[in-house]
């Protein structure tokens, strides 16, 4: 695989953190392995530089591989560097974001270099839902490296020289790179294994330093920035944006900036960041499909518990009427459905859900609706909420009246319509207590802040 580096790792922590921020610790450290010649080798920090900086004033620690010390390879010295750093991060209650360019295990130093391993992956548990980790693949990630890439909250991937793989593309059986690179951006990002693909080295870097203003720097904070948008800004046309999740959230969040996560995976599915009147919130959503599929609970499960863990606010946009049907999702979607369902009614932190759209049977149930623990919903004036589509639940409680009609057609029509007054628009679920508002599509934004503020989110 290939180690093609644009910036040196010094370069890389220079273009993170603030000008002149940076802190080195441990740079003395080196290698204490002596087999294979080893003694005749130097190696600089021991492949990795680590230390502390400042992100737009926000305390953060990090560690940069370095490619040009035996190609970054971990090893015991390597290794207990990133440990330690850890340690400190839990400590200093601050987020902690590995750059990433690295063969692999340091073969040399064989049982010394796999205890490494141990110590990095036990140090990310312990980090797990305390502070933010954030990992960059800018170089090689692969095999060991790339469990402790997923051990992390975000990774990001630079799409020209990152290559994540736990077992390289030529040493798949039946494959070869030319044929399918399953190591590239493109190929993880799909699977799942990627948040954020950005097409350089320093879009990677400035992501990341997008997402450590809007992060909490723990468990134990709020997080937010200052907002200079209107928290009152009216929304016109947004009814239009309903069935395009991605565009309504950008519409909603604070200057029309929204973070998407793993947007090429589970695509019916859409979570990420944003602010709320600077008020950092956790954002999910059904895209224009209107189905659950097993990809896309899955991914608003991982997302959930992410977000209960730093005390993110979460906000669902739904719309939706039911289930990917194929032979495959069949085996699947129950157990990820009933997953994210778990996920949704188990979380603490404060749930806000805005029917956008459509809201039908089992699957709105499922979709952080009040029936599950939602602490407030609302729905769009133009919303419809039921067991099911009005014409096809007319259709079947009443087969044998439109049969008697001459004009069947016009009867079910007729059915349909009365149904759907009774049961299924927005009004008929908000005399039931299951919406609690029902709105404009314009007052979104301004709702949704005063729901955070209601919860004491400012």
């Amino acid at each position: 695989m290939s180690n093609t580096a644009i910036m040196s790792a010094r370069e890389r922590i220079d273009n993170l953190v603030d000008a002149n921020s940076f802190v080195e610790i441990g740079g003395l450290i080196t290698k204490r392995n002596t087999d294979f010649n080893m003694q005749e080798k130097a190696v600089p920090a021991d492949g990795v530089i680590t230390g502390y900086g400042v992100v737009e004033d926000n305390l953060v620690y990090v560690y940069s591989q370095d490619v040009s010390a035996m190609n970054g390879a971990i090893g015991e010295m390597n290794a207990k560097k990133i440990a330690n750093l850890y340690e400190m991060a839990i400590k200093a209650g601050a987020p902690i974001i590995g750059l990433i360019d690295c063969a692999g295990i340091r073969v040399q130093e064989a049982l010394d270099a796999l205890a490494g391993f141990g110590d990095i992956y036990m140090a990310k548990v312990k980090a797990s839902g305390v502070i933010p980790q954030i990992s960059a693949v800018l170089g090689s990630c692969g095999g060991g490296v790339a469990i402790s890439s997923k051990l992390s909250d975000i990774t990001i991937m630079d799409a020209q020289n990152g290559k994540l793989f736990v077992n390289s593309p030529n040493a798949i059986a039946g494959n070869r790179v030319e044929k399918c690179d399953t190591a590239a951006a493109e190929y993880q990002a799909a699977a799942g294994n990627v948040d954020v693909v950005c097409d350089s080295e320093a879009d990677v870097l400035a992501e990341i330093r997008e997402l450590i203003t809007i992060l909490p720097a723990n468990a134990g904070v709020t997080a937010g920035m200052e907002s200079t948008d209107d928290k009152n800004r009216i929304l016109a046309g947004f009814d239009g944006y309903a069935r395009d999740a991605a565009a309504a959230l950008t519409k909603i969040a604070d200057s029309e900036k929204f973070i998407e996560l793993k947007a090429a995976y589970g695509k019916e599915m859409v979570t990420g960041l944003m602010t709320l009147d600077g008020m950092t919130v956790g954002a999910i959503a059904n895209t224009e499909e209107a189905v659950l599929s097993t990809d896309g609970c899955k991914k608003a499960e991982q997302f959930i518990y992410f977000c209960d863990s730093f005390g993110l606010p979460i906000i669902t946009l739904t719309n939706v009427t039911g289930y990917a049907a194929t032979m495959e999702e069949e085996k699947t979607i129950s157990q990820a459905v009933a997953d994210m369902t778990y996920a949704f009614a188990s979380a603490g932190v404060p749930k806000v859900n805005v029917i956008t759209g459509k809201a039908y049977g089992s699957a709105y149930v499922a979709m952080n609706s009040k029936h599950i623990g939602a602490d407030l919903v609302l729905a769009l004036d133009s919303a419809n909420v039921g067991v099911m589509d009005a014409k096809a639940a007319a259709q079947i409680m009443c087969e044998d009246e439109i049969k008697k009609e001459a004009d069947t057609k016009s009867a079910l029509d007729a059915k349909a319509k009365e149904f759907d007054k009774l049961q299924a628009g927005a009004e008929g679920a908000a005399r039931r207590g299951y919406v609690d508002n029902v709105i404009e599509g314009e007052s979104v934004r301004k709702h949704l802040i005063y729901a955070m503020q209601m919860f004491g989110m400012r």
